[in-house]
This record gives structure tokens, C-alpha cells and sequence, in this order.
């Protein structure tokens, strides 16, 4: 096996490598998958869920943009088992296209200065039934999992929470990586509900009402969506247009998207 390599943390990759056991082994507990179907890890890293990952079920599809950490990976796990590592950008990559069929089950300590984009950038193509186990900034975490009417509620709140089951696990100190981050993380479980999805007429149409409500989000819905609304009245909905996107749950998020959507 390779020794250790000596790799300085890019910040623009967002590099910050977990390497406290205790939360390892959490995170791994948490990550119950199918062994039968693909598994995908995206930024490995230097390997401290991949290896152990690859131990158990003896495949596993990984996405790492730092060739140099890659190449070591590659080789560290050469005798591990089967190891398919995509070189490149995950926020450029459909990660659909990795797994022969059936759901996606991913998971990662996400950069994160991609940790939003890369989450609505995943909600596009992952399937129903689909599990993801992030690692992330904890108040994205938070905002992830916030409700109506609280202050970290908004549009990456709606957009999940109208596809996904969202759970916030625990939280993990900075002081389990390396270099220490200057904030503190949290583990979240998101699996797609097909439920959830089959209430979307149309799901662009909702995009771009959650976009524009939280865009201007100190604005009342009527002005906000003024553009959008044209002959269309929120009371068909029973929604006050008055309120605010804060205010407006996930479900009337929905309605009222369903009500543009109707031709």
C-alpha cells in the first residue's frame, strides 16, 4: 500500500479531509445501502469513507476533481476491489449515467462551496428511491430540513422538501478534519419520495415559482410572482398574497405552481 501523501488542501476545491474515526464510523452506520445495486461517493478525498466503503461491498464509483488525489486513491485501493473513478467536475456530471439501473445511493463530504448547487443540480437527474448521505455545512443543513415561517426556510428548503425526505442526523466539529474548517458540519439523509415528485405537474414551473418568490422574498407573493400570476388569482389556491415566500409551505408552493401549470 502507498504511504500517506503529502497534499496541500486546495481551497479552491474546498478541501477539507475528515479524518476523526468516531464520525466515520457514523457516518458509515448511517449509509445503508443495497449491495446489489451501484454505490457513488462523490470527493473522496484522501479516502476516509472510501476505503471502507470499498472493504464492505467491493465496488463503488467515485467523483473526484483533484487529479493528484485521484491518482493516490486509485492506487491505494487497487487491491480493495472494484474502483471506478470518474475524474472530473460532479456538478457537471450526470451522475444517472453511472449506475446500470434501478436507484441512486450516494454520499459524501461535500466542498462547500458547491454544496447548493450541486444538491439542485441532483435533484434533475437522480431517480425516485434515490439516497443521499451529505456531509455539509450546518446551516445549510439546516436550511435544508427548516419548515415555513422560520428564518432558514427558503428556496433550497422548498425544493428538496418537495421531491425528498430530509433528515439532519448530527453535527460534526471542525476539529474532525484536516485543516480544521472555521465552521461547523452535519450529516443530512435526503431519499426522493415518489409520492412527493407525482404531485408536480410540472416541475420547471415549479422551479421557476420558488426561484422568483424567494428572489425578491421581502416582496408579498402578489408582487413577486406579478409576472407569473397575469389572470391567475392565489385565492384559487387559498393562498394569502399578502404573505411572504417565507410564510408559503411546500405544499402551497406546490399548488400554486400546479394552478400556473394548468393550460
Amino acid at each position: 500500500m502507498c504511504p500517506e501523501p503529502i497534499h496541500r488542501p486546495r481551497k479552491r476545491f474546498g478541501q477539507n479531509f475528515l479524518h476523526d474515526r468516531f464520525y466515520i464510523e457514523r457516518i458509515l452506520t448511517e449509509f445503508e445501502v443495497d449491495p446489489k445495486q451501484d454505490i457513488i461517493e462523490i470527493g473522496p478525498g484522501k479516502g476516509a469513507l472510501t476505503i471502507p466503503l470499498l472493504k464492505k461491498y467491493g465496488h463503488l464509483h467515485v467523483i473526484e476533481i483533484d487529479r493528484e488525489l485521484a491518482q493516490h486513491l486509485e492506487d491505494k485501493c487497487a487491491d480493495l476491489g472494484e474502483l471506478h473513478l470518474h475524474l472530473g467536475d460532479a456538478l457537471k456530471l450526470d451522475v444517472s449515467t453511472l449506475v446500470t439501473e434501478g436507484k441512486l445511493q450516494i454520499c459524501g463530504n461535500l466542498p462547500y462551496n458547491i454544496s447548493t448547487p450541486l444538491i439542485f443540480h441532483l435533484l434533475k437527474t437522480i431517480p425516485d428511491g434515490s439516497l443521499m448521505l451529505f456531509m455539509l455545512q450546518n446551516e445549510v443543513v439546516d436550511r435544508i430540513c427548516a419548515s415555513h415561517n422560520h428564518s432558514d426556510y427558503g428556496r433550497l428548503s422548498v425544493m428538496v422538501q418537495a421531491q425528498c425526505r430530509v433528515e439532519k442526523l448530527f453535527e460534526v466539529p471542525s476539529e474532525a478534519f484536516s485543516p480544521q474548517p472555521k465552521v461547523t458540519s452535519a450529516v443530512v439523509k435526503i431519499q426522493t419520495d415518489k409520492t412527493r415528485r407525482k404531485k408536480l405537474a410540472d416541475p420547471k414551473v415549479f422551479e421557476q415559482v420558488v426561484r422568483q418568490a424567494f428572489g425578491q422574498r421581502r416582496k408579498t407573493l402578489r408582487n413577486a410572482l406579478k409576472k407569473l400570476l397575469l389572470a391567475h388569482d392565489l385565492s384559487e389556491v387559498s393562498v394569502d398574497s399578502s404573505s411572504r415566500a417565507e410564510n408559503i409551505s411546500v405544499e402551497q408552493f406546490i399548488a400554486i405552481a400546479n394552478m400556473l401549470s394548468k393550460p
